[in-house]
């Protein structure tokens, strides 16, 4: 071997030891990459566009890396229909399958998070979770958006307040008293004097809007209950008569598919499981998923701040104040920067929310009749109509009960607007009782001084200048007179008593 290719043989060997080292690097970050994966979300609070938003990204997200599963750890009271609806159709045309998880323990999917939970392709609960309660609230008034909210609290009677289950004890019915009202409860006797169970009268609706949207949401959980095979009987029970069930009890009627005390547990029970997608069924291979998590970014949480109730209707209040301080005092530019920023804040929330739009006016026409006291004083009358005005339409702004304005809020707001009012109206009748200090009717009361002898018409000299002057008194030249009313460029006076003793 000569000397001259040893350097030529060490630089082969080398490069091929960096090729196949990089070979190696490349392949496993390859396989890396390639290792299937669950992409984790977390809902927690109320269904909204905000989490409307953040979910959809969330799909985008596991279609882009490819991931074989989305988990969504949730935890709602429930929310708006529109939101819950866009999500659900969303879901349903996912090509990955969408795992609805209520954790941790102590979380509840009430109301449209039990709808999120029918219409996702496995229903997981952890222990000591529970859902119900969907029955849809009318929010909004007059044609408003529909919104899943917490129902009232069910009566002691009703027998499906747990699950379904009559609480009622079946006796003897002795009496007539009591064969009625074992009727009126659920239970009617029988010919040998048994109390024996009966069917409650289902739930319709007092109002024809309340049938036609009790009855569309019946027939929307049905249908998704229908598609993933779970028990669409207690699905209307729980749209109808807000009836609730815990985890285990949810379990064993066919409510969820999965209890699991974690999301390995999770992962472990739902490894060669079958759901139903769009297209047909998939077996799911879980066994082996690496976790990502997707958590609500700053752009969520901003959403969740602007779209919450409180905070819309306090930017409509600032941006209303410093539209209005803007146009009295132009030039300004800060109240008028802050307020117009602030109004269209609040446009955008109120275009997503529900908002009952005579609650609305009432509010800008109570704003407008407070600063209409403040401009134009009518002794309490405007500012009195504007604060009840303002008062009721705050109240009737959102009457949901998930999405709501809170009633300290509105009345701490409506108490400065009423001090603002007061501390206006003492203002103004304060400048009513002092002297005034400029034009003519300043001079009343100022002392002068006589130019002449004269009575009736002569001059006097008042704040260094000769003015005509007319007196019923006799006046002497130099004698200090007072001013007691003017007409025109004459002024009345009349001696000072001093100067009338000195005389």
């Amino acid at each position: 071997m000569s000397r001259s290719s040893l350097p030529h043989r060490v630089l082969f060997w080398f490069s091929l030891a960096c090729l196949l080292l990089g070979g190696i690097a490349a392949w496993h970050a390859a396989a890396q990459q390639q290792r299937d994966t669950a992409l984790v979300m977390t809902l927690d609070g109320a269904i909204g566009p905000a989490t409307g938003d953040y979910f959809l990204r969330g799909l985008d997200i596991a279609a882009e890396r490819e991931a074989r599963l989305v988990v969504v750890q949730l935890d709602t009271p429930g929310g708006l229909d529109a939101s819950m609806r866009d999500m659900i159709s969303a879901m349903l045309s996912s090509e990955i399958p969408v795992v609805f998880y209520v954790s941790p323990g102590g979380a509840r999917a009430a109301s449209a998070g039990t709808y999120l939970l029918y219409a996702s392709h496995v229903a997981a609960m952890a222990p000591a979770t529970h859902l119900g309660s969907a029955t849809p609230v009318q929010i909004g008034g007059g044609g408003g958006l529909p919104g899943i909210g917490e129902p009232d609290e069910p009566s002691a009677q009703d027998p499906a307040a747990s699950g379904g289950k009559d609480k009622s004890a079946a006796a003897p019915a002795s009496t007539e008293g009591d064969e009625a009202q074992a009727t009126r409860d659920g239970v009617e006797p029988s010919e040998d004097g048994q109390a024996t169970e009966t069917e409650a009268p289902k739930r319709r609706g007092e109002t024809a809007m309340e049938r036609k949207v009790l009855e569309d949401a019946v027939a929307y959980i049905r249908s998704l209950a229908d598609r993933h095979g779970r028990n669409a009987d207690w699905a209307e029970d729980a749209v109808r008569e807000a009836v609730n069930l815990t985890a285990r009890e949810a379990l064993e009627r066919n409510v969820i598919d999965v209890l699991a005390t974690d999301l390995d547990d999770l992962f472990a029970q739902l490894d060669g499981r079958e759901v139903v997608m769009e297209n047909g069924t998939l077996t799911l291979q879980t066994a082996d998923l690496v976790v990502e998590r997707f958590d609500p970014d700053w752009r969520t949480r901003l959403l969740e701040v602007i779209t919450t109730p409180n905070v819309a209707y306090f930017l409509m209040i600032i941006g209303f104040y410093g539209l209005i301080f803007e146009l009295a005092n132009p030039g300004s530019l800060v109240p008028g920067t802050i307020g117009i920023i602030c109004l269209l804040l609040a446009l955008f929330a109120f275009q997503v929310l529900p908002v009952n739009y005579a609650g609305l006016a009432l509010i800008l026409v109570g704003l407008a009749l407070i600063v209409g006291e403040a401009l134009m004083p009518s002794f309490g009358i405007l500012g009195i109509g504007g604060i009840v005005a303002f008062v009721i339409g705050s109240v009737m702004l959102m009457d949901a009960d998930t999405l709501n304005i809170s009633l300290p809020l509105i009345g701490g707001v409506a108490l400065v607007a009423a001090g603002l009012m007061l501390w206006v109206m003492t203002r103004f009748l304060g400048l009513r009782r002092r002297t005034p200090r400029t034009g003519q009717e300043e001079l009343i009361g100022n002392e002068a001084v006589a130019l002449e002898d004269f009575q009736g018409e002569g001059h006097v000299r008042l704040r260094g200048e000769r003015w005509n002057a007319r007196s019923g008194a006799s006046l002497h030249r130099g004698q200090t007179v007072r001013v007691v009313a003017i007409e025109g460029l004459t002024v009345e006076v009349e001696p000072l008593e001093a100067s009338v003793g000195e005389a």
